[in-house]
């Protein structure tokens, strides 16, 4: 893997990883339309360990909290009772769908699941999904307000992210907005949920990253590195500005580009795999 690979590739998932377009479907695009080759899940996976360290630095007041407050509940009955430590476990029992799926499927989500037909596709129909919900969701329940239902929902609809072009904040976007979420609401929870996921994945394929033509441990450094640079950066953005708009322009985004990809691939401009 070249250095100019590893920095693409790197500002790729740091742009993408927090908005519903799907970073695994940006990396698979950028890696093929650029590089002509696919830098395989166990990339994609451990890069994505860069931004969710921007997560926990750019959260870290509200992680330490929820995390504090998840252990004392479990000797003070009082803490029980209240927001936080009701979230904290949700946050848990939302993470396990995601775990569990990815285990079982682990092969498919390498091989047949980074197909570029299978890519476009899923930007296409999840971005039609997206902005359904975004028209028809009521959009009045606060994140206090999530039930142990919404949660395991919520969690079944991140699992989705295992096939590239989903995306992982697309899917939990959709799902919170079509429970009734506000948007501030379902994109904190959904930076939240994407902790112990996405860096269990990380762990879980990093013995993968190195093998055959892989990028060495360097490389490998500085795309997490740049990652998570980027992704603080727009952390920060997409906070702001999810108060104030719609999502329907990553609608239109993801459109645009599955169509645009589908073209490509049907003139045989790119392959698939």
């Amino acid at each position: 893997m070249s250095w100019l690979e590893v920095i693409v590739l790197g500002l790729v998932q740091g742009l993408t990883e927090f908005l519903p377009v799907s970073s695994s479907g940006h990396m698979r695009i950028a890696s093929e339309v650029f590089f002509g080759r696919d830098p395989g899940a166990a990339f994609t996976a451990v890069s994505q360990i860069g931004t969710e360290v921007a997560v926990i630095v750019y959260f870290a007041k509200d992680i330490w909290h929820l995390f504090t407050t998840w252990l004392r509940g479990f000797r003070d009955a009082e803490v029980r009772q209240t927001d936080d430590y009701r979230l904290a476990w949700l946050v848990i029992i939302g993470s396990i769908p995601i775990a569990v799926l990815g285990v079982l499927f682990k092969t498919q989500i390498e091989t047949v699941a980074r197909s570029l037909w299978l890519v476009a596709v899923m930007l296409i129909v999840f971005g039609v999904l997206l902005g359904l919900a975004e028209r028809f969701g009521k959009q009045s329940k606060p994140i206090e307000r999530i039930t142990v239902k919404d949660g395991i929902a919520l969690g079944f609809a991140q699992a989705m992210a295992l096939i590239p072009g989903v995306s992982r904040s697309g899917g939990t976007i959709t799902a919170g907005l079509a429970l009734g979420l506000t948007r501030p609401a379902i994109v904190r929870y959904s930076f939240l949920l994407a902790i112990p996921s996405v860096f269990g994945a990380g762990l879980f394929t990093l013995p993968d990253v190195f093998a055959a033509d892989g990028p060495s441990g360097l490389q490998m450094l500085v795309a997490v590195v740049i990652a998570f640079v980027v992704g603080y950066a727009v952390i920060a953005w997409l906070l702001r500005f999810v108060q104030n708009n719609t999502v329907y322009v990553f609608v239109a985004y993801r459109i645009a580009l599955g169509v645009a990809l589908l073209a490509a691939l049907s003139i045989g401009a790119i392959s698939a795999t």
